[in-house]
């Protein structure tokens, strides 16, 4: 059986679960190599934190290689030829303007055999072009690429919103100090959320599935939750009643006009319309294949009872 080689696009808060899980379950195979491309000064970079995932990335195993996915498309073409997987964990971060579509049409001129790009978020389809946020209509860009052609294999996994942002104050949901919650749309409308650990370990089931799964849309999810919900684990969890409040999409989409080039508000416009960014647990991956995941609740527990806790009195 020959070589298979996988790179990795990025070692940040998503990649780095990604590379973690594809690393291990790589070493149950004689024959296949993990890379993550990262910028030079990434790798050589002084921040703690950067030098602290890199040296995780030495104790895998997994090999480092410098390189910007800002250099022109010919440079990525290079690069990705050598390998016969991508797993793209870039993030928005890098911007829109073609960003997603420049890797993805380098993935294809490379001859990749399989690719992941990035789309772990919402149903971008289910919600359509058009959409208070316009980094999406590129992301039906890439599908629609994607299945225009039958030489490179993908997969989509969809996991909803990282779970970790429910509990956010930027989101402007939940605020444990002031003991308050605001349900953006209705106290009905749901999320699905997932971590980025469980999405890291259920990425790494996906890829290694047997017979290979292809040219799928792959739906995860670590629970799905309704605002009201969300405010009945805050209340559980602090001993205390939180004031509820609710935004209804009225008020979302004025707040949007008035400063339409907020992420934020682009984004509660998103989940406050409830369409595409949720779907029954019954149909992800992990539920089907009897894969444990952490719900909101036990999330909330691990990461932030202490804080619930404190800011009681």
């Amino acid at each position: 059986m020959k070589n298979i080689s996988i790179l990795v696009l990025g070692a940040g808060e998503l990649g780095m679960p990604v590379i973690r899980n594809l690393s291990k379950k790589a070493k149950n195979y004689s024959n296949i190599r993990v890379t993550v491309l990262l910028r030079e000064s990434t790798i050589n970079s002084e921040d703690a934190d950067k030098k602290k995932n890199i040296t995780e990335l030495k104790e895998l195993g997994v090999e480092l290689l410098p390189g910007d996915l800002a250099s022109p498309s010919s440079e990525l073409v290079s690069i990705f030829k050598n390998y016969d997987s991508i797993v793209s964990c870039t993030g928005y971060g890098s911007g829109a303007g073609g960003f997603q579509l420049k890797l993805a049409n380098a993935v294809l001129d490379a001859g990749v055999k399989r690719y992941f790009p990035w789309q772990f978020g919402v149903d971008f389809e289910v919600i359509g072009r058009g959409s208070a946020q316009d980094l999406f209509d590129e992301q039906l860009d890439v599908r629609e690429l994607l299945r225009s052609q039958s030489e490179t294999k993908w997969v989509i996994v969809s996991t909803g919103m990282f779970t970790s942002y429910l509990f956010q104050p930027f989101f402007g949901v939940l605020d444990l100090e002031k003991k308050s919650i605001n349900a953006i749309g209705g106290w009905d409308i749901a999320l699905t959320v997932t971590t980025p650990e469980d999405i890291g370990k259920l990425t790494a089931e996906i890829f290694f599935t047997e017979p290979q799964i292809e040219n799928e849309i792959v739906y995860i999810g670590g629970d799905t939750i309704t605002y009201g919900q969300l405010a009945d684990i805050a209340e559980s969890l602090s001993g205390q009643k939180f004031e509820r409040t609710l935004s209804d999409m009225t008020e979302i989409q004025r707040d949007l006009k008035n400063d339409p080039s907020n992420f934020v508000k682009k984004y509660r416009s998103i989940f406050g319309a409830g369409q595409g960014v949720s779907w029954e647990l019954e149909k992800t991956f992990n539920f089907q294949n009897g894969i444990k995941t952490t719900s909101a609740e036990q999330w909330a527990k691990d990461n932030i009872d202490r804080n619930l806790v404190i800011n009681k009195n």
